[in-house]
């Protein structure tokens, strides 16, 4: 069986057996160089982002870009600027029921209702608070922000919480979003 050479003229080296292309390793390398200048590489961050808490980063020539927010990996948060507005509809469970409220500050606002577990994070304001008050009308308490569980509202809460560890994660990367959209 023929070895099958480099197809870069004047090479003459050989090519190995499972390479994608027709050209020797070399020539790879330097293929794969050059696209990680042009496109980036996708890698673990060398520490997380210091914005959003990801660890997933791209690598430039130029150094480290968060792949979630897009901030520059080494940069100082600006902490003079005030924080961006970032209002969520939240999904408490205390017992069996769930709280569908909203806030610009989660963290303080959470931390002044008691309850069991923060089931999940939609973004929106009062508007969309409303609209899920008025979704699940037929399970509410009164005229409070308390509802009796049930499937409906399971499968609404389930399908937010979908592929989503710590729902606080998921609030800081659209608060990070936000800083990057303001520039």
């Amino acid at each position: 069986m023929p070895t099958v050479v480099c197809l870069v003229p004047g090479c003459g080296r050989g090519v190995a057996p499972d390479a994608p292309v027709s050209v020797c390793t070399w020539h790879l390398a330097v293929g794969a160089e050059w696209a990680a200048e042009t496109d980036g590489v996708t890698d673990l961050l060398p520490a997380p982002c210091r914005l959003c808490g990801s660890r997933l980063g791209v690598r430039w020539p130029s150094g480290w870009l968060c792949a979630v927010c897009e901030w520059r990996h080494g940069e100082p948060v600006d902490d003079e600027l005030p924080p961006p507005r970032v209002d969520v509809v939240y999904y408490l469970r205390f017992d069996d029921r769930i709280k569908i409220g909203t806030s610009a500050r989660p963290r303080q606002r959470l931390a002044a209702v008691w309850h069991d577990e923060l089931l999940a994070f939609e973004p929106g304001d009062r508007l969309v608070e409303q609209r899920r008050h008025r979704q699940f009308a037929d399970e509410r308490f009164g005229r409070t922000e308390w509802f009796r569980r049930s499937a409906a509202l399971d499968a609404h809460v389930a399908a937010l919480a979908a592929g989503v560890d710590d729902p606080w994660a998921l609030y800081a990367r659209w608060t990070s979003e936000a800083i990057a959209r303001r520039g």
